[in-house]
């Protein structure tokens, strides 16, 4: 288990604190084994087990260390989304509770973002202002930052999102813009919210490689009407972009709206964590949406594709100019 160094210290730090903290580790090859010799019943159901922990845990810490990102790539689609319906429940009484998920760095997530295992750890501890002498002032510094974004958009109705291959409107009526600033997603750095369901019109392109359940979806084009995809495609992946959009009605639909405003991640890594807080970007996840913004849409995915402003990309928030080419104005 590569992030053991990162567990045994987090477990020191909450016994020191006076929580009664306990350990689960997942070995590397384990999910793969999961979906390939499962049965029906172990894609369909929840354990006892596992319902018994999501109501009596207080709160959890997860971290992510895979060795292989891939591990899944060979796996049938349909095995995965089953899996993620009936775990929906699950997820939904874990996310009412306090939690928190970053990641250790391993050559796997290097690898895939194009570099060696000592750069990517720099560039992690950057991304979480780990290098700097104060990193919780830093933290504090791009909380009323984000702050006075939260402020700009209060009150906001119409979204227009526009870019090359993009033109998509969209509402946020009624709905609260959320400052992600370290408290759950670490690294951090985005406002969000949750789309009016059925606002959504017009068409998307995406910039980037969505990358999820051990494959790599890329090319994603996505037409809305009524809130809802009515056409889908992608240059590479694009059936298992069709199974995902059948998991369940919601995962048509969007649940969030997001800005990327960490300006420390600057490049593509192929993992969403770093990539959906980039700086200059936005992204929008088709699937579950967050109670706390008034999004109403659920489902058991939540999936985020990113789209990249910094490429005569803009964001009009009621008509006016709110970014543009990456930049707020």
């Amino acid at each position: 288990m590569q992030a053991e160094p990162l567990i045994t210290a987090v477990y020191e730090s909450l016994l020191k604190a006076g929580a009664c903290p306990v350990v689960q580790m997942m070995p590397d090859g384990l999910m793969e084994r999961f979906f390939r010799l499962g049965h029906a019943h172990h894609f369909d159901r929840l354990t006892a087990y596992d319902r018994a922990a999501a109501r009596t845990i207080d709160a959890r810490i997860r971290i992510l260390s895979q060795s292989n990102t891939r591990e899944l790539a060979g796996i049938d689609p349909t095995r995965q989304t089953r899996h993620a319906r009936a775990a929906r429940p699950l997820m939904n009484a874990l996310l009412k509770k306090p939690w928190v998920l970053t990641l250790f760095p391993t050559a796997a997530y290097a690898q895939d973002a194009g570099m060696s295992v000592r750069a990517f750890e720099d560039f992690v501890y950057a991304t979480l202002w780990a290098d700097e002498p104060d990193p919780v002032r830093a933290w504090q510094k791009l909380s009323r930052e984000q702050d006075k974004l939260v402020s700009r958009l209060r009150g906001a109705n119409r979204i227009h999102i526009v870019g090359p291959g993009t033109d998509l409107h969209l509402s946020v009526k009624g709905r609260r813009f959320i400052n992600s600033d370290g408290h759950h997603n670490l690294p951090s750095g985005e406002v969000f919210t949750g789309p009016v369901e059925d606002s959504v019109e017009g068409v998307i392109t995406y910039d980037f490689p969505v990358c999820t359940g051990g494959r790599e979806i890329d090319g994603i084009c996505l037409v809305f009407r009524g809130g809802r995809v009515v056409e889908s495609s992608a240059t590479k992946g694009e059936d298992y972009l069709r199974a995902m959009l059948r998991t369940d009605p919601g995962a048509i639909r969007l649940g969030e709206l997001g800005i990327g405003t960490n300006r420390r991640i600057q490049q593509f890594t192929r993992n969403i964590l770093f990539d959906e807080k980039m700086g200059g970007t936005i992204h929008l996840a088709l699937g579950n949406s967050y109670p706390e913004t008034g999004g109403r849409n659920r489902s058991a995915v939540h999936w985020d594709m990113i789209k990249d402003l910094r490429k005569g990309g803009a964001l009009y928030v009621d008509g006016k100019v709110f970014q543009k080419d990456g930049r707020f104005r």
